[in-house]
């Protein structure tokens, strides 16, 4: 069910009975046996009766359908009513006819209906057969909406948790990008991209949007580990020394530790996408990352995505230890492996890809410098 549910529309009844006749005498009589306990709406034939149907179908409790009438009778309105619609599922159908022959009384209930009553009719009979189903089918109407509602409710409150969990996650991410001299908006940019990159290309071929949107939010945490690191290091201008570099790259160890250690966390479905990245986003396709050396296939293709935006970010981005290189200059870089092997599949989806993730930097590019815009 698409519509929203609301309060109201749980609490709402409907209370309206569509007495369908050709005989305006017949509608007469039955009008004065439901009058004061339902609003009545009148139909002459089936054409009639179906598009006050579809019109006020939240409103009508119950139809009294005749067979026998012009344009539209009442077995070919119950054949179309079966084919084309639901209303069959949420109103209750009484045929009222002096045609209740056996093969009228068997089709009628093949269609749906939920009781034939002969004419001449005797009204307390009458009333009584269609209010006690009335009732059944109004307690049915209400307790289905209402399970609905419900049903949005815990999906509503599913998605404040997620959010609040993303929201904590993005202050950690972006708490710890401070600490490196950054802005905060590197997380939010690997997220994008990685988003984008298993969206519309086919490196997202077999994943549902679900499982990309868990590991985009995973990939907010791809540095998480970088808290383990000391500020000396983690903001040294210069060139790291070949032992601070091995200091450095544990926080790809360091990240899925911390990870492991948040039980909420683990019992989440993105901790398996978010401990793959933050350890493994080093990794490189021909096995000469850190920190396991993983190679080929080995390295999950949401790990691959994260390393290449990771890089991709990183060079169009100024640091404390070099300035912003030009989109077209990083795109040489990464295609050329100056930056670490990618494997072709990942290199072509991100090459035909490039041009549209400049757009999310919001920048101008000013010689081989990208300057915020």
């Amino acid at each position: 069910m698409d519509r929203q549910i609301t309060e109201r529309q749980i609490q709402f009844t409907a209370d309206a009975i569509l007495i369908v006749d050709d005989s305006e005498l017949n509608r007469a009589i039955l009008k004065e046996i439901f009058k004061d306990s339902y609003e009545i709406m009148e139909a002459e034939n089936g054409q009639e009766c179906l598009e006050k149907l579809l019109e006020n179908k939240e409103r009508i409790c119950a139809v009294l359908l005749d067979v026998m009438m012009p344009v539209m009778d009442g077995m070919e309105l119950l054949r179309r009513l079966e084919a084309d619609t639901d209303i069959l599922d949420t109103i209750p159908v009484f045929l009222i006819t002096a045609e209740a022959g056996e093969q009228v009384v068997k089709e009628g209930y093949r269609l749906g209906v939920m009781d034939v009553i002969e004419k001449p009719v005797v009204p307390y009979v009458v009333k009584r057969r269609v209010d006690s189903v009335v009732e059944l089918f109004l307690s049915r109407r209400k307790l289905s909406r209402l399970a609905e509602y419900q049903r949005q409710e815990l999906i509503n409150r599913e998605l404040e948790i997620m959010d609040l969990n993303r929201g904590m996650i993005e202050a950690l991410a972006t708490a710890i990008e401070f600490r490196s001299g950054e802005s905060g908006d590197h997380v939010q940019r690997i997220s994008g991209i990685t988003e984008y990159l298993l969206m519309h290309t086919d490196l997202g071929t077999g994943l549902q949007r679900e499982e990309i949107r868990l590991i985009s939010m995973a990939a907010i945490m791809h540095d998480v580990g970088k808290i383990a690191i000391s500020d000396a290091i983690l903001n040294k201008p210069g060139k790291l020394t070949a032992e601070e570099f091995e200091i450095m790259k544990t926080h790809t160890v360091q990240g899925a530790r911390l990870l492991e250690k948040i039980p909420q966390l683990r019992k989440h479905a993105v901790f398996h996408y978010a401990y793959d990245i933050a350890r493994h986003h080093h990794e490189r396709w021909n096995g000469k990352g850190y920190p396991d050396g993983l190679s080929g296939e080995a390295i999950p293709v949401w790990v691959q995505v994260v390393s290449v935006a990771d890089v991709y970010d990183a060079l169009v981005s100024k640091r404390v230890y070099k300035d912003a290189y030009g989109f077209d200059e990083a795109l040489e870089m990464i295609s050329s492996g100056q930056c670490g092997q990618f494997s072709p599949r990942l290199m072509e989806a991100f090459t035909g890809a490039e041009k549209e993730l400049r757009k999310l930097y919001h920048t101008k590019q000013t010689g081989g410098e990208s300057v915020s815009g």
